[in-house]
């Protein structure tokens, strides 16, 4: 939104300096993006006098002529053909930065004669295109600023110009009345009323409007206008022409130039038609698949149906509240003038500028939002600027629809708005506040004015407040401090989160942090990519899908650096991923990937490349880290992504899921473009179990003193039974005494037979309260042979 100090001052009452407004207004939350002061790049400029003029010795279209400066009679040399004696001239010195020529002056010699500055053109101190001569002025002093000089007599010329960011909800500040009242509320000025037309019919409107039925709720909710016949249009005035040219606008007509004002003076988008070339009258509907509309812009657009247009008896002829059509255009032939302002569906407006792809000054503001309180009068104020500025005779206005009822109140408590904002701001400052930005107060109840759309809540009217009063004015209060320990801050799993993101970094992991959105392969991949978890409107292709797994990012992540040369990795990421669109369909998950080998070369020229235990290492020292319990069972039937043969879970019991850890199966190395080995590991923080003492304690260390014993046992099983098999078979033969249970030994062939193996296991037993003895030993040795046997099918070996 752009706007002039000049054009401000027609709506505020004000004293205030440029930089006190541009301040004022980023603190009120109308941030200031560029200030444009014409006067900046003249301040060095002065008015000096030709005193004399002569033709130059060694040049016929040269003069010199001497000057009187504020700094005595200089010498200098022109080549202006009106450079005479006399005239009063814009002065600049050695040493001046000249805009239009890029170039700072010094002391020159021209054809053998010093020249001590120059006197300036409109093209070079950048005001116009005129450069046929030096600038004329008809008054002025010598030593006087030219600045000055303009600012008595051409003031457009240095009018500072001021752009600020609206936010999507202060449509009210998309006029320049607005913007002015949100400075009177904060004490910069006075709010000038704004003139009321009243603008009496003196025929009836030959074109009526009708609004069908399809486009009634959310298409169009009023449309008026008249017409105005004999009118004259030509060029706007000149102060039109340079408030629309200082904010970027050209000046078109008088017509088109009357719409643009209200746009940015009012915030109220108009519209004129050439009413000799409507045919017949006006009506709002929703556009047919197929029609199409040559608008303003010269441009072509074809309706994929459903949007609102403004049609006459002949076609479509305005894309409703967005442009209108070149057909009925105003041109300077026309003398009789179909006015419209209307109120539009803001979320039709939006929809349909994005179909099209028309941006527009007219769209901007309406898909906002504009004043439907104030649709009528716009239209008697606009109708009685063209009477101004064109002549004509206006008829009884028309309408189609009705102006939407906006009628709002929420209550005001100075007590909640001082707890909330944390400022002293006395009650009838707070009233005072709302009463000047519009609001109405009877009681303590606040009616919200027509032109603020965003206020929809107590909330509001805090907000509101706080902003005029100033945020800056904030003072920094420390906490008061609260007697005891205080209580924990983060939830045990946000602990755990934080606990695993240090034992991961610990263990030589990198932490990622990638996209939750995927695309749909990868998903698949991993057990998602179906509809629930797709979005709605995604980023991009890649990005359709919400992840189910953490690892597709990790394994994007993997695939990008091995492409830059660096294949061995180790990364880790702690973050949600999502089995449906509910909130309870997500779940936290720790990922760790380990690609490539463990290390470089050793001194012999050897490494290893990572297995399926450096992931189990590492899933179990995480795990350990977050308080998982000690024994965990390791059992089969992981995912499909998992390489069948190489992996395990950890679990407590058969459904009770801790983590997972293994080797990826190759195809989904192969679709992720991953070279070499890859192992990871996953693990779910909320299905570990909380412990029971939540107490900031620790419990007590328990030293055995009692020796442990080892016994060795070799079974002989079918050379398909897994090893893990048999270690949680005699692991659970006696869960108090047995503490651990290692393979030591794997043999294959030999007297044992085809298709047999013999798996060695070393069985750790730990007494707590006795000595064990040698009957106690072997019962529980009895007990592992007989758990081992009956799970593998084996047999104890001789």
């Amino acid at each position: 939104m752009k706007f002039t100090l000049s054009w401000l001052k027609d709506h505020l009452d004000t004293t205030a300096s440029v930089d006190e407004i541009a301040e004022a207004l980023t603190d009120l939350g109308l941030e200031v993006e560029e200030v444009v002061n014409p006067a900046d790049k003249l301040k060095t400029f002065t008015l000096a006098k030709v005193v004399h003029a002569e033709q130059h010795p060694d040049a016929d279209r040269l003069r010199v002529c001497k000057v009187m400066t504020n700094e005595g009679e200089k010498q200098i040399v022109c080549g202006a053909p009106n450079a005479r004696e006399g005239i009063t001239v814009v002065l600049a010195k050695p040493g001046d930065y000249v805009p239009g020529i890029d170039v700072t002056l010094s002391v020159g010699n021209i054809r053998g004669v010093e020249s001590h500055g120059m006197m300036a053109s409109e093209r070079e101190l950048e005001l116009s295109d005129e450069h046929n001569g030096i600038i004329e002025l008809p008054s002025g002093d010598v030593g006087q600023r030219f600045t000055d000089w303009l600012a008595e007599n051409d003031p457009a010329k240095v009018d500072p110009m001021i752009e600020i960011a609206i936010t999507p909800n202060r449509q009210d500040a998309l006029g320049v009345h607005g913007i002015a009242r949100d400075l009177a509320a904060r004490g910069l000025g006075t709010l000038k009323p704004l003139a009321k037309s009243a603008i009496e019919g003196q025929f009836p409107c030959p074109i009526s409007v009708t609004i069908d039925e399809d486009a009634q709720t959310d298409g169009c909710e009023i449309f008026a206008g008249r017409l105005i016949k004999d009118v004259k249009n030509g060029p706007s005035p000149q102060w039109l022409q340079d408030r629309l040219r200082a904010i970027g606008l050209r000046p078109i007509s008088a017509l088109v130039d009357i719409t643009n004002f209200f746009t940015f003076d009012r915030n109220r988008p108009l519209h004129v038609f050439d009413a000799d070339k409507v045919a017949g009258n006006l009506r709002i509907h929703r556009a047919e698949a197929g029609a199409t509309l040559t608008a303003l812009d010269d441009k072509e657009y074809s309706f994929s149906g459903g949007q609102v247009v403004i049609s006459d008896d002949s076609g479509v002829e305005s894309i409703g509240g967005i442009m209108g059509g070149l057909s009925t255009g105003a041109t300077e032939e026309t003398t009789n003038v179909f006015l419209e302002a209307a109120v539009w569906d803001r979320i039709q407006i939006a929809h349909t500028g994005r179909a099209l792809k028309i941006n527009s000054d007219a769209r901007y503001r309406n898909e906002r939002g504009i004043d439907p309180a104030y649709n009528m009068q716009a239209l008697d104020d606009a109708t009685q600027m063209i009477l101004d500025l064109c002549g004509g005779t206006p008829s009884n206005v028309v309408t189609a629809g009705r102006v939407p009822d906006t009628a709002r109140a929420y209550k005001l408590d100075p007590a909640r708005v001082i707890s909330l904002v944390g400022m002293e701001i006395p009650e009838s400052e707070q009233r005072q506040t709302l009463t000047r930005l519009g609001f109405r107060m009877e009681g303590n109840m606040a009616h919200v004015p027509s032109w603020r759309p965003d206020v929809m809540g107590e909330a509001d009217l805090v907000e509101e407040v706080a902003r005029v009063a100033s945020l800056t004015k904030l003072q920094g209060k420390p906490l008061p401090k609260l007697p005891g320990v205080p209580k924990p801050i983060l939830s045990p799993l946000q602990k755990r989160e934080q606990q695993a993101r240090r034992t991961a970094a610990s263990l030589g992991y990198n932490e990622c942090v990638t996209y939750t959105f995927i695309d749909q392969q990868a998903a698949t991949l991993f057990g998602g990519g179906d509809d629930a978890t797709m979005l709605a409107n995604p980023i991009s292709a890649d990005m359709s899908h919400m992840r189910p797994q953490l690892l597709p990012g990790l394994l994007r992540a993997a695939a990008r650096n091995q492409a830059r040369g660096y294949a061995d990795l180790a990364l880790f990421e702690v973050g949600h991923a999502f089995q449906g669109g509910e909130p309870e369909q997500q779940s936290l998950m720790i990922t760790g990937l380990l690609v490539g080998r463990t290390g470089p070369k050793d001194v012999h020229g050897a490494s290893r490349a990572v297995d399926v235990f450096d992931a189990k290492a590492d899933a179990e020292a995480v795990l350990a880290a977050i308080g998982a319990p000690a024994k965990m069972q390791i059992m089969r039937g992981g995912e499909g992504w998992w390489h069948p043969g190489r992996h395990g879970r950890f679990c407590l019991g058969p459904k009770k899921v801790l983590g997972t850890f293994g080797e990826l199966h190759p195809k989904v190395l192969a679709e992720m473009d991953i070279k070499g080995p890859a192992v990871a590991f996953v693990i779910y923080p909320a299905e570990i179990p909380l412990p029971k003492k939540k107490g900031a304690t620790r419990p007590a260390l328990v030293l055995n003193d009692l020796q442990p014993v080892e016994r060795d046992f070799a079974f002989v099983v079918d050379a398909d039974v897994e090893a893990l098999t048999a270690v949680n078979a005699a692991a659970g033969a006696d869960k108090a005494l047995i503490t651990d249970v290692r393979v030591f030994d794997e043999f294959i062939g030999g007297s044992l037979g085809e298709g047999k193996k013999s798996l060695a296991l070393t069985v750790r037993l730990q007494p707590t309260d006795k000595t064990l003895k040698e009957k106690d030993i072997e019962a529980v040795a009895s007990k592992i042979v007989d758990k081992v046997t009956k799970a593998t099918g084996g047999t104890l070996r001789g």
